[in-house]
């Protein structure tokens, strides 16, 4: 069935791969078939938002039926662009590049993981977990010899400005940017995400902080 592009909303972007992993859940678990009720459910969803996402692409399930598991699953994995076999690089083979490249793998989302770079003489011509390292000084070449998709940043924040504008000057299509630097590309066609690995902790710091302190109201007002 063709999907149908609209502009959605980034929540609904956003809440698509939650429905991806759950999706893989129920299948492992030898469950075919799935309401949005009970999908909703598992996910802390109302069923009204599970359809309005749903409804966004395209009619997925049947009225009385429900959702063919493996079905939506392929459904929402074409959506996410995980069957056009986009290709990615990494730049930085520092802790977090390592550990990326050893526990992240880029195939199970459909991305090939093709090349490395980096500075250090020690790394440069070997390979790790299969993938050939380079000198970031071969970067620019690499780009104009090679189709990449997707560019993968981890190197220290004091690099990224500089390698983001060599990414960016040469028609890269998005960056995965791991250097806590707020990074954005105004004057190119580069989508870039920024990952900040302390918004989730200082998230849950401030949900956890919320229950104290309501807890302390509560026993504040019981008290008087």
């Amino acid at each position: 069935m063709a999907v149908k592009r609209v502009k959605v909303s980034n929540n609904v972007i956003r809440r698509l791969p939650r429905y991806l992993r759950k999706l893989d859940e129920l299948s492992e678990s030898g469950v075919d078939k799935i309401s949005s009720r009970q999908l909703g459910e598992q996910l802390g969803l109302t069923s009204s938002q599970v359809r309005q996402d749903f409804n966004c692409f395209g009619e997925f399930g049947q009225q009385g039926y429900g959702y063919n598991v493996s079905a939506l699953r392929a459904q929402i994995a074409g959506i996410l662009g995980m069957d056009r076999g986009f290709s990615a690089i990494l730049i930085g083979v520092g802790n977090i590049g390592r550990a990326l490249m050893e526990n992240f793998c880029f195939a199970d989302w459909g991305v090939h993981l093709a090349a490395a770079f980096d500075v250090k003489p020690a790394l440069i011509g070997t390979e790790y977990k299969g993938v050939r390292i380079y000198d970031v000084a071969e970067l620019e070449a690499y780009l104009r010899a090679h189709h990449v998709d997707i560019a993968v940043l981890t190197v220290p924040k004091t690099a990224a400005i500089t390698v983001t504008e060599t990414l960016t000057g040469n028609g890269i299509d998005a960056i995965w940017n791991f250097t806590n630097v707020e990074l954005t590309a105004p004057n190119s066609r580069t989508i870039v995400e920024n990952v900040h690995f302390s918004d989730s902790l200082l998230s849950l710091s401030y949900f956890v902080a919320e229950r104290r302190d309501e807890e302390a109201a509560r026993v504040a007002r019981e008290e008087k």
